[in-house]
C-alpha cells in the first residue's frame, strides 16, 4: 500500500474517535410515491394512485446522519416545531442512535418539511413531478437564543469540531456565531461552514464549502470554464472570508481548494461523470472534510477524503450517506 494511501486510511480510522458538534437547519423529507395511469376528468392533471410515504433528513439533519455513517459521534444543535414533522425527526435521528437532548423545541416554529411527489406507470422508475415546501423562521426571541448559545458552548468544551449548516431558516444566527467563534478558535477546534444564501454573514471559520452558484451569489460574478476565473474567485472569497481555507464545489468539474499564501489545489471528479443525484452530496462533503479535519488532517487530505465521498455519495438516489469502507475502495480504485 501507498504512503499517501495509509495515512488517508489512518484519518478515515480516526473518524469513530470523533465528536462533531451540528449546528444549523434540520429539515424533514418527505417523499410520497404512487402510479400514475389516466388524466383527470376535473382537470388536465393526472391522477396518481397512492403507493406509500418515506421520510428522510435533508439540511443539518443530513449532515447528522453523514457523520454517523462515517464512524463518528455527531452532537445536533438545532430547533425543531412542537409538530408532527418536529417529533419524525427525532424519532429518525434516534433510530440512527444519535442524540437528541441539545435539540430546541419551539411551539411558534413549524419544522422545516419538503414533500416531494414521485410518480410513474407501475413497475417503473419514480420522477419527481411536485414538490411542496412548508417552511418558517426561527424566532428571534431572547431565551430561544440563550438556549442555542448555552448548547453551543456545551459543544465547545465536549466535540472536536463545530460544522455549521445553514440554509436560511435562522436557526444559525449572526450574533450567536460572532460571540462562540472566538470560544472555539482558542480552544483550536475547526469550525466549518456551508451556508446557502448567506455565506459572507459568518467570517472567520477555519473554512467554507460552497458550490459554484453560492461563490458567484456571494460575489455577483458569473463564473466560466477558464482556471484563472476559478483561481480569482476562490482568492477572492478567500479573503473575504476571512478563512483558513476554502473549498469551492464544482459538480463534475471536481472541487478547488483555497488556502492562504499557496496555489490553489483543483481536484477532478473522483469516479465517474455518469451523475445520478446530487441532492444531499454537498452535506456529505462537509461532513467528511469536517470529520477528517476534527481527526488531524491537513486541508489537503480533507479535500481529497471530501471529493472521494462526493463521487460516491451523488452514484446515490436522494439524500444519502458513505461509509468508512466506501472511502476505503474508492482510494484503492483511483490509486
Amino acid at each position: 500500500m501507498k504512503e499517501d494511501t495509509r495515512q488517508l486510511f489512518a484519518i478515515i480510522d480516526k473518524f469513530s474517535q470523533v465528536k462533531i458538534a451540528v449546528w444549523g437547519d434540520i429539515i424533514l423529507d418527505e417523499y410520497l410515491f404512487g402510479h400514475t395511469s389516466r388524466i383527470s376528468r376535473e382537470a388536465p392533471v393526472l391522477i396518481l394512485s397512492y403507493q406509500k410515504k418515506e421520510f428522510s433528513l435533508g439540511g443539518a439533519g443530513n449532515a447528522l446522519l453523514n457523520l454517523k455513517a462515517l464512524g463518528a459521534t455527531p452532537v445536533p444543535i438545532g430547533v425543531i416545531g412542537k409538530d408532527d414533522s418536529g417529533r419524525a425527526v427525532v424519532r429518525i435521528l434516534k433510530k440512527h442512535g444519535v442524540k437528541t437532548e441539545n435539540l430546541i423545541v419551539d411551539p411558534a416554529y413549524p419544522t422545516p418539511l419538503k414533500t416531494r411527489i414521485l410518480a410513474g406507470e407501475e413497475n417503473t422508475k419514480k420522477q419527481q413531478i411536485l414538490r411542496i415546501d412548508r417552511e418558517g423562521a426561527v424566532p428571534e426571541t431572547t431565551s430561544l437564543k440563550t438556549k442555542i448559545r448555552r448548547a453551543l458552548e456545551r459543544a465547545r468544551k465536549a466535540c472536536d469540531a463545530l460544522l455549521i449548516s445553514d440554509y436560511h431558516y435562522r436557526t444559525v444566527k449572526e450574533d450567536i456565531y460572532q460571540s462562540i467563534l472566538p470560544g472555539f478558535k482558542k480552544s483550536d477546534k475547526p469550525v466549518t461552514l456551508d451556508s446557502r444564501f448567506r455565506l459572507l454573514s459568518f467570517k472567520g471559520a477555519t473554512i467554507a464549502t460552497p458550490n459554484e452558484p453560492e461563490v458567484e451569489d456571494a460575489l455577483k460574478i458569473r463564473l466560466d470554464e477558464d482556471p484563472a476565473v476559478i483561481n480569482s474567485a476562490g482568492k477572492s472569497l478567500l479573503g473575504k472570508l476571512q478563512t483558513a481555507a476554502l473549498l469551492i464545489t464544482r459538480g463534475s468539474k471536481g472541487m478547488a481548494l483555497f488556502e492562504k499564501n499557496r496555489p490553489p489545489f483543483f481536484l477532478p471528479i473522483s469516479g465517474t461523470t455518469d451523475i445520478v443525484d446530487v441532492t444531499g452530496a454537498g452535506d456529505t462533503v462537509i461532513s467528511v472534510f469536517t470529520a477528517a479535519l476534527a481527526g488531524g488532517a491537513t486541508f489537503k487530505q480533507a479535500a481529497r477524503l471530501a471529493n472521494y465521498a462526493g463521487g460516491i455519495v451523488v452514484m446515490k438516489k436522494g439524500t444519502a450517506t458513505v461509509s468508512p469502507l466506501e472511502l476505503k475502495q474508492a482510494i484503492i480504485a483511483e490509486n
